[in-house]
C-alpha cells in the first residue's frame, strides 16, 4: 500500500505541469488584455486632453496675466499710455490718455468708447509739437500724468497763439476789403458827395426850416425828414441837446395849419417810440398819421422822458391843447392828439398839469364836434391808457414796494377819475357804443368797465345804455355762434361778448 499510494503521488505529480500550462496562460492572456486596454485608454486621454480639459492651462495663465496687467494699469494712476488717433474711429482702452482736440463718442451698440483725429493735421501737428518736449520721453508708450499736464500746457499756449496769429490775419483782411472813412470823405468830397451824421442832418434841416429864405414846401419837407430821424430815442435828444427841440414847438404857433401839423408829428415822435421802429399807421387815417390806440401803455412802448420834461418847460403842452381847442382842419388836429398822448403817457406830472390847464374840457369839446368820431375813439383810448396805467403803478408798488416814493406820489396827485365824471365823460363814453365799426366799440367797451365804478350810478338810470348792450349782446350771441362753428374756441365777438356781459353784470 505505501508503494502503491507512492506510486499514485508520483503520478499525480507527473501530471500535474499538462494541467496548469492552460490556465496559466489564459491569466497571462488577461493580464496582456488589460495592459492593453491601460495603455489604449491613456494614449486616447493624453490624445483629447486639449478638447475635454476643463482648464486650459496656458489661456489660465494669459488671463491671469492680463488681469494683472489690468490692475496694474488702473492702481498706478502715474503712468499712461497715449493713445495715438488716426481719421478713423478707433476703440480706446481703459487707461489710456486721448491727446487734446481728438474727437471721443460712445458706441451705443458696443458700449466701447471711440476716438479719432477731429481737426485733421493740426491735431498731429501739435502732438508731434508737445513730445519734442524736455519731459517726454519719445522711446517709450508710457508718459506720467506730469508729462501730459506739460503736454496739454502746451498745446493750449500754442493754440492761443495761432488763434491771435489767425485773429491778426482776419483783422488785416477785413482792413483790405473796406476802406477807412476818411479816404471815402475825400473821395466823395472830389465828387461834392458829403457824408453827414444824424446829428449833423438834423442841425441842417433845423436850419433850413427856420430859415427865412425857405418856402412853405422847403420847410415843410425839412419837418417831414425831421420825424425820420427823431423818432429814434438818441436822435431825439441829440435834437434837444442843440435847441432844435424847442424851434419845433415854438412851430406850433404857425398860421400855417401844414406846418403846425407837421411840427406837432415831429413832437409825437420825439416823446415816443414803438420798439424802434415808425409809428403804426391808422387805416382810418392819412399817410403819416399814426395809431395813437396802437401806443397804449405796455411793455412794448417806449418813451423819452427827458425829452418829455423839456417840452413841458417849453410851453408844448399850452401849446396843442390851443389847437385842439381852435377851429382847425382834421388832418392838423390828428398829429396834435398823437403829441398831447404821446407826451402824457408815462408822465404822470404832465398828466398834472393837463387837468390843470382843463385839458378835459378840451377834450369834450373835440369829441362833441361833428365828423370827428375817429378822434373820439382816440380820445377814449387814451383815458382809458391813463386810468389803467395810474392802477397798474399803484398796484405794483403794493405788491414789490420798489415803486419810486416820488413817482408813486405824482400819480396819487393825478385825480382823473374825480374830473372825469365831473365833466361828463360818463354819458359820452355810454354815447359811443352807437358807433359801427367793432374796434371801436372794443375800446369803449374797455373805458366803460374802468369808470363802472366811478360811473354805476349814473349808468344804471341810463335806459339807453341798457338797450344798446342788450341789442349788441344779441348782435355779438350770434357772431360769437358763428365764430364756434368754424372752430374759434377763443375768438374775437367771443372777447366782445364777454366784455358785454360783464358790464350787464356790474350793473345788476
Amino acid at each position: 500500500m505505501p508503494l502503491g499510494c507512492r506510486a499514485g503521488s508520483r503520478r499525480s505529480l507527473t501530471m500535474a505541469p499538462q494541467g496548469l500550462l492552460p490556465s496559466r496562460m489564459a491569466l497571462r492572456g488577461m493580464l496582456l488584455g488589460l495592459l492593453m486596454v491601460s495603455c489604449f485608454t491613456f494614449c486616447r486621454s493624453h490624445q483629447n486632453s486639449k478638447e475635454f480639459a476643463l482648464t486650459n492651462p496656458e489661456k489660465s495663465t494669459t488671463k491671469e496675466t492680463e488681469r494683472k496687467t489690468k490692475a496694474k494699469e488702473e492702481l498706478d494712476t502715474e503712468v499712461l499710455e497715449v493713445f495715438h488717433p488716426t481719421h478713423e474711429w478707433q476703440a480706446l482702452q481703459p487707461g489710456q490718455a486721448v491727446p487734446a482736440g481728438s474727437h471721443v463718442r460712445l458706441n451705443l451698440q458696443t458700449g466701447a468708447r471711440e476716438v479719432k483725429l477731429q481737426y485733421g493735421d493740426k491735431i498731429q501737428n501739435n502732438l508731434k509739437e508737445s513730445k519734442k518736449g524736455k519731459r517726454l520721453d519719445i522711446n517709450t508708450n508710457a508718459y506720467t500724468s506730469q508729462d501730459l499736464k506739460s503736454a496739454l500746457a502746451k498745446l493750449k499756449k500754442g493754440a492761443e497763439m495761432e488763434s491771435s496769429e489767425e485773429d491778426k490775419a482776419r483783422q488785416a483782411e477785413v482792413k483790405q476789403l473796406f476802406r477807412p472813412i476818411e479816404e471815402l470823405k475825400k473821395d466823395f468830397a472830389e465828387l461834392n458827395v458829403v457824408i453827414e451824421t444824424d446829428m449833423q442832418i438834423m442841425v441842417r434841416l433845423i436850419n433850413k426850416f427856420n430859415s427865412s429864405s425857405s418856402s412853405l414846401e422847403e420847410k415843410i419837407a425839412a419837418l417831414f425828414d425831421l420825424e425820420y430821424h427823431v423818432h429814434q430815442m438818441d436822435n431825439a435828444q441829440d435834437l434837444l441837446s442843440f435847441g432844435g427841440l424847442q424851434v419845433v414847438i415854438n412851430a406850433l404857433n404857425s398860421t400855417e395849419p401844414l406846418v403846425k401839423e407837421y411840427a406837432a408829428f415831429v413832437l409825437g415822435a420825439a416823446f415816443s417810440r414803438k420798439n424802434g421802429s415808425r409809428h403804426v399807421t391808422d387805416p382810418a387815417s392819412g399817410p403819416g398819421d399814426s395809431a395813437i390806440a396802437e401806443a397804449g401803455p405796455g411793455p412794448s412802448a417806449d418813451h423819452n422822458p427827458k425829452v418829455q420834461v423839456e417840452a413841458i418847460e417849453g410851453g408844448a403842452l399850452q401849446k396843442l391843447l390851443v389847437i385842439l381847442a381852435t377851429k382847425q382842419p382834421l388832418a392838423t388836429k390828428k398829429k396834435v392828439l398823437f403829441a398831447l398822448c404821446s407826451l402824457l403817457r408815462h408822465f404822470p406830472y404832465a398828466q398834472q398839469q393837463f387837468l390843470k390847464l382843463g385839458g378835459l374840457q378840451v377834450l369834450r369839446s373835440l369829441v362833441q364836434e361833428k365828423g370827428t368820431e375817429v378822434l373820439a375813439v382816440r380820445v377814449v383810448t387814451l383815458l382809458y391808457d391813463l386810468i389803467t396805467e395810474k392802477m397798474f403803478a399803484e398796484e405794483e408798488a403794493e405788491l414789490t414796494r420798489e415803486t419810486s416814493p416820488e413817482k408813486l406820489q405824482q400819480y396819487r396827485q393825478v385825480h382823473l377819475l374825480p374830473g372825469l365824471r365831473e365833466q361828463g365823460w360818463c354819458a359820452i363814453t355810454a354815447s359811443l357804443l352807437a358807433l359801427p365799426e367793432h374796434d371801436a366799440r372794443e375800446k369803449v367797451l374797455q373805458t366803460l368797465g374802468t369808470l363802472l365804478a366811478t360811473c354805476q350810478d349814473h349808468y344804471r338810470q341810463d335806459a339807453q345804455l341798457s338797450r344798446t348792450l342788450a341789442s349788441l349782446q344779441a348782435e355779438y350771441q350770434a357772431l360769437a355762434a358763428l365764430e364756434l362753428q368754424d372752430g374759434e374756441e377763443e375768438g374775437y365777438f367771443q372777447e366782445l361778448l364777454g366784455s358785454i356781459n360783464s358790464l350787464l353784470q356790474g350793473l345788476r
